[in-house]
């Protein structure tokens, strides 16, 4: 049997008897922890998925040590500007491992679960969403129409004022005589 569960942000895919290292958590070594944020119990082909929980499955671990992982070189780079910056991290850590894991029933989320409707409710509502789409599509061809005449009405107002500017004539200059 194996479980899937969520500690520090992060899933973990755990069975009996397994070491794991997780994000540090606030435990002395020797307790035991049991982490209820349970996604996914499973055996075989028989496997229970929680939306977003299973509700009464848990994992129970024993806590081994706390640590620290090994270092970490962290590089801060830009090129031609003089910055360099260069450190190292060491991230901690809590070894456990598993004791138990127990299923439990699945948790229905409220917001995605659906109340049960007679067939009969089911056809009206359908039918009005149909007929309210013909009109909205109806609107929409409409509103689309209008569209067109308002974009050629500017287009032939344009041509227009385009011809008024071509049709004018230049008027000719009087030549002036200039008196000896």
């Amino acid at each position: 049997m194996y479980a899937v569960f969520r500690s520090g942000g992060k899933q973990y895919r755990a069975s009996k008897g397994e070491r794991l290292k997780l994000e540090k958590l606030e435990a002395n070594e020797g307790t035991s922890i049991k982490f209820d944020e349970v996604l996914l119990v499973g055996e075989g082909l028989n496997v229970k998925i929680g939306s977003p929980l299973l509700s009464g499955s848990s994992v129970s671990a024993k806590v081994l040590r706390q640590g620290k992982a090994k270092k970490v070189d962290v590089v801060k780079f830009k090129r031609r500007t003089n910055y360099k910056r260069q450190h190292t991290h060491r991230q901690f850590f809590t070894e456990v491992e598993i004791t138990a894991i127990s299923t439990g029933i699945v948790k229905v989320d409220s917001k995605k679960a659906k109340s049960p409707v007679t067939p009969k409710v089911a056809k009206k509502k359908s039918t009005a969403k149909k007929v309210a789409s013909k009109k909205s599509a109806a609107k929409k061809v409409a509103s689309k129409k209008s569209a067109t005449k308002k974009v050629a009405s500017k287009k032939s107002a344009a041509k227009k004022s385009a011809k008024k500017i071509a049709v004018k004539k230049v008027g000719k200059k009087k030549a002036s005589k200039k008196s000896l």
